[in-house]
């Protein structure tokens, strides 16, 4: 099967999936997420510890419209890091952002596993990230496009650079909330 996907996908189009797949992602997010904060939101908070609660209660009251604003600023990042790499063969940014969305897989699975109920996200989750995620690795690797160094190196970037990024989401939510 590898072969056959390495046959019919070249390296470009393999990292342009990553915008695409994103978005095919996103949409799960984005059509119910209204709806399914309005219906479970409160059950949710009360089931989250304490410190993470705050986090999270931005998210439970979201409108749609919010929502996608914070999927299109991220889009717009994954869009710009993947010019970088198809363009200017940098791969530092995109393997980055490749690794929040597989981690990105098991926050989905975790939340879902720990709520006991469906959550937005987890059937694109499963079904579309964690396969081209896994496939990417396997074919920037092999292809020696990329090096595990190189993955390393960018699991120090996302240490680095999503704690503030994810403050900055959590802050502009909170303070659109009060507007």
């Amino acid at each position: 099967m590898f072969e056959w996907l390495s046959i019919h996908i070249n390296e470009v189009s393999l990292l342009w999936l990553l915008p695409i797949l994103f978005m095919f992602h996103d949409f799960e997010e984005i059509i119910v997420i209204e709806a399914w904060s309005a219906k479970y939101g409160m059950r949710v908070e009360a089931a989250l510890p304490p410190f993470i609660r705050k986090m999270y209660s931005s998210m439970m009251h979201m409108t749609t419209r919010n929502f996608a604003l914070d999927v299109l600023f991220v889009y717009i990042l994954i869009v710009a890091v993947t010019c970088i790499a198809a363009f200017f063969s940098n791969y530092l940014l995109y393997l980055a952002v490749l690794a929040v969305f597989f981690f990105h897989v098991f926050t989905h699975l975790g939340q879902t596993i720990y709520l006991k109920m469906y959550t937005p996200g987890v059937v694109t989750a499963v079904l579309v990230v964690l396969p081209y995620s896994l496939y990417a690795y396997y074919r920037l690797l092999d292809d020696d496009v990329v090096s595990v160094t190189d993955i390393g190196w960018s699991l120090v970037v996302v240490l680095l650079l999503l704690p503030p990024a994810v403050w900055m989401l959590v802050k502009n939510r909170t303070r659109n909330k009060q507007n």
